[in-house]
């Protein structure tokens, strides 16, 4: 087993970047969803609601990100490091977390809603409900972990159905390995994952959302494969496919993942 691919969104809800390599931190890889598109409320902004964050990609450099979007000039914007500082919410029912302000007009235009960019300056500020490790603004954890010939299933599944196949992209994970069985990562929850120099904890399956539905070169929303995970992968009232995973690192530590990397699993 081996790692196929690596992908991080500089902004929650943006357009992947892929990589060959890319160093973990204790909140997930490098700058994944170290930024976020806030409300006025302070109330992050998703996909979920706003298909077109597929458009927006950003591309991280040294202090700050260069934005693009189609039909917009590209924005260069620094972290806010001493921008004003608000309590956001990642989801309106969740737990306030500081943040930095940063550029509006321009996410606010592509967008076509009022809106503002905010940034983690302190990514230990956040922590996971369930254990109180720190986590970018990714829904609950870290890193998120998809296995190949699970999506192969998935499409199978499709393809019965006359339904078109769907890319891995649409389940947006950081990790996706090959060489496993469908649904190995199903017997991993509770165990350690060894990854290339990285160990991780593989701690809860991937409840799935309507994000998946959605094009993600697009924008263009469908209903699956969100109906066939309900059909095939609805186990306790959650449509699962991949799995969450905390990584374990000395204090102040970081690790290196390369596609390619091996896998093992232990208890």
């Amino acid at each position: 087993m081996e790692i196929s691919a690596l992908h991080s969104y500089p902004i929650k809800g943006c357009h992947r970047l892929d990589h060959d390599e890319a160093r973990v931190d204790p909140w997930g890889l490098a700058g994944d969803r170290r930024w976020m598109v806030v409300d006025a409320d302070g109330v992050g902004i998703t996909q979920r609601e706003t298909p077109r964050l597929t458009q927006l990609t950003a591309r991280p450099r040294p202090g700050g990100l260069v934005l693009s979007a189609p039909g917009l000039p590209e924005l260069d914007i620094d972290e806010p490091a001493d921008g004003p500082k608000i309590a956001i919410r990642v989801f309106r029912n969740k737990p306030e977390y500081p943040a930095r302000i940063a550029e509006s007009d321009w996410i606010s235009e592509l967008l076509g809603r009022e809106a503002r960019l905010a940034w983690q300056a302190d990514p230990g500020s956040r922590t996971i409900s369930e254990t109180g490790e720190p986590v970018s603004f990714a829904d609950g954890y870290p890193v998120l972990l998809a296995n190949t010939a699970s999506l192969d299933a998935v499409n199978d599944w499709l393809l019965e159905d006359g339904e078109e196949a769907v890319p891995m992209h649409r389940f947006r994970p950081n990790v996706v390995v090959s060489g496993a069985p469908a649904w190995a990562e199903d017997d991993w929850i509770g165990k350690r994952l060894r990854i290339g120099e990285v160990t991780f904890r593989a701690d809860k399956p991937c409840d799935r959302c309507r994000v998946t539905t959605i094009d993600q070169e697009t924008g263009e929303t469908g209903r699956q494969p969100l109906r066939i995970l309900g059909r095939y992968r609805n186990i306790n009232q959650k449509l699962l496919f991949a799995i969450n995973l905390v990584p374990e690192l000395a204090p102040g530590g970081t690790g290196i993942l390369r596609t390619g990397d091996s896998l093992t699993v232990s208890p």
